[in-house]
């Protein structure tokens, strides 16, 4: 398990509680948008956190911050993760984990172990045009098709998220992944920011509020609770 840093306080990445949130290194897509290279790029290592910090660090911090969000990354490269998630409840913090959901069976177990009480899973594009958005030509969805349909049946709080790209997505990528997600519970179209630390930003933009909300109206007969973020 490789943890590469430590935001000590947000308000936004767990929704309802104040957290900390924590970055795991590496990730098994290549998406061209994705905002932490740095994360992400063999041999980019940054940052090293280690555990006994991490846990010292939320020791300390009992009864301040109410709960830990794991990003990357991709946290769930590290099945050794899992251990971490049990010291760390048994402090009396609840955790919510991002993923990219190519993990499957790791997610199950660490749901069903009750290890994580929120999951935030980032749905990259509709099927058709998955591989060009994650970087990866003739990605296999079998994965992420099988996380999908877990989380939305669940049981715990969850929620869908894509961050839509001008050069990526379009009106009928987006609609196709609407329907394909269809009666998801919450679901987030992201603005697109370029950070300046890019995998491979040529040719991509953001859109702008109005070409975000047409978006939104698109996918509303499908996914009702759609909402922005980031605009």
């Amino acid at each position: 398990m490789k943890l590469s840093g430590l935001q000590k306080l947000t308000l936004l990445d767990f929704p309802g509680k104040m957290a900390c949130t924590v970055f795991t290194q590496g990730c098994n897509l290549r998406c061209p948008f994705c905002h932490n290279s740095s994360l992400v790029l063999p041999g980019n290592s940054g940052e090293v956190l280690e555990e006994k910090t991490l846990l010292d660090f939320l020791n300390k911090r009992l009864g301040v911050i109410e709960g830990v969000v794991f990003t990357g990354g991709e946290p769930l490269l590290y099945p050794d993760i899992l251990d971490l998630f049990k010291k760390i409840k048994n402090l009396g913090y609840k955790i919510k984990l991002d993923t990219n959901g190519s993990f499957p069976a790791l997610l199950e177990k660490t749901i069903k172990e009750n290890l994580i009480d929120r999951v935030a899973m980032d749905i990259k594009n509709c099927p058709a045009e998955y591989g060009k958005t994650v970087g990866i030509p003739n990605f296999d969805i079998s994965n992420t098709e099988q996380s999908k349909n877990f989380i939305m049946n669940c049981g715990i709080d969850y929620e869908f998220r894509t961050t839509v790209v001008k050069g990526i997505h379009t009106e009928e990528s987006i609609i196709s992944l609407a329907k394909w997600i269809s009666g998801a519970k919450e679901y987030y179209l992201q603005q697109f920011k370029d950070s300046g630390n890019l995998i491979n930003g040529k040719g991509l933009s953001e859109f702008n509020k109005e070409e975000m909300e047409k978006l939104a109206s698109l996918v509303r007969p499908y996914v009702p609770t759609v909402k922005l973020r980031g605009v």
